[in-house]
């Protein structure tokens, strides 16, 4: 009675501790980058106006012009590239379809083979492809996994994909305008709040990597402080120029 309490007493252990990070990303994945970008390309832009010596209200200006045109381009590509992408698998599906209504003898010995491949018996890969086969609909999903890597039932959508898109790059975007919008009348609060911000996106990447999140933060808080830097030079170079 002892030795199954300790092997069940193991086994939880084990499904406890057996655990994976999240190799896709999930949602956090794209929501965080989305953030990033409109946090860097308008800090960046804001800086890069800022150093040629203009004024506030075209800061701000410039600021609000960034975060709607970066939101709605982010939110236009990614719907265009998810739709597309959604279409190119429906139209496979449609092929793997009619292949499997055509030729279903054909369909399940290449699915019986391919089992084969993968170290199982003949006999019981035959087998395990004939009853996989007698549902249309499972037959299909399990061609559509092995043979194009998708899940039919799990594809994307592009309107959630652009909702979110939008919704991530305007929300990174507004961090560096915040200061202004509240009544800043210099360039550095709108500097400090996105230099936090930057780190503090660096810091939740981490949650999607291996590398601790400390590094993550301070690599996109360099890489963020660098745009920015960069822009300033070249708007203080450009607005010398122009004047």
């Amino acid at each position: 009675m002892s030795i199954i309490e300790n092997e069940a007493a193991l086994h939880v252990a084990h499904r406890d501790n057996h655990t994976h990070r999240d190799v896709n990303g999930g949602w956090l994945r794209p929501a965080v980058f989305g953030a990033m970008d409109g946090l860097v390309s308008n800090l960046a832009l804001m800086t890069g106006v800022a150093g040629g010596d203009v004024s506030h209200r075209t800061i701000v200006i410039t600021g609000l012009a960034g975060l709607a045109a970066g939101a709605f381009s982010m939110a236009a590509g990614e719907y265009t590239s998810v739709a597309s992408q959604r279409e190119l698998v429906e139209a496979e599906l449609d092929v793997e379809r009619r292949e499997l209504r055509k030729h279903p003898k054909d369909e399940e010995n290449e699915l019986a083979a391919l089992y084969e491949s993968r170290g199982v018996e003949a006999g019981l890969a035959r087998e395990v492809a004939r009853q996989l086969s007698q549902d249309p609909e499972m037959a299909l999903e399990i061609h559509a996994r092995e043979e194009l890597g998708i899940d039919p039932g799990d594809l994307p959508s592009p309107l959630i994909a652009a909702v979110s898109s939008f919704g991530a790059f305007a929300l990174g975007a507004l961090l560096p305008l915040l200061p202004y919008l509240l009544g800043a009348q210099a360039l550095w609060p709108a500097l400090v709040v996105a230099l936090f911000g930057l780190f503090g996106c660096g810091a939740v990447v981490a949650r999607v990597t291996a590398r601790s999140w400390w590094y993550s933060g301070l690599r996109q808080l360099a890489l963020g402080g660098a745009a920015a830097g960069v822009t300033y030079a070249l708007g203080t170079l450009f607005g010398t120029a122009v004047g």
